[in-house]
């Protein structure tokens, strides 16, 4: 249960950030918040990440409930008994489900987070990818710890 919990957190969390930014700025608006490197930015994506397959919906609509069952699965199967997967996993759901209601809903992403490295503008993003992000990145890390456990038993 409780990582479900933690999946509802950044459902949550997104939305309301998504909401914050749809009632509060027009499409293209940008607020510096660290002026040069971060800026809060209203963007609309239809595609996947850096905006590849935009207005594949059906395609995102199957492919994310397939993810968000083999999620479910595999956080009831395996997520109980090793914590770090429990959450990697939470974390991986709660950004699925919070792009997934964007799509549902609005037809697009809502996405706000940019950032500026020199004259490079990194993908604006919001918090369902970063709870995406953190999630893959903590199952590549169990999967690491898993690999050194593997090898220390055999040796």
């Amino acid at each position: 249960m409780f990582y479900y919990i933690i999946a509802f957190v950044m459902i949550c969390l997104d939305q309301l950030t998504k909401w914050l930014i749809v009632k509060n700025m027009m499409l293209g608006d940008s607020y510096p918040v660290i002026d040069g490197f971060f800026y809060i930015t209203s963007h609309r994506n239809s595609g996947a990440a850096w905006g590849i397959l935009q207005g594949q919906m059906w395609f995102f609509y199957v492919i994310t409930l397939v993810v968000i069952a083999g999620i479910v699965y595999y956080l009831q199967k395996h997520g109980q008994k090793d914590k770090l997967l429990g959450v990697a996993l939470a974390l991986m759901l709660g950004g699925a489900i919070g792009n997934f209601i964007d799509r549902v809903f609005r037809q697009e992403v809502v996405d706000f987070a940019h950032f500026v490295f020199g004259n490079y503008h990194y993908p604006i993003f919001n918090i369902a990818d970063s709870s995406l992000c953190v999630g893959v990145i903590l199952l590549f890390i169990q999967m690491l710890l898993d690999g050194k456990k593997t090898k220390e038993s055999t040796t």
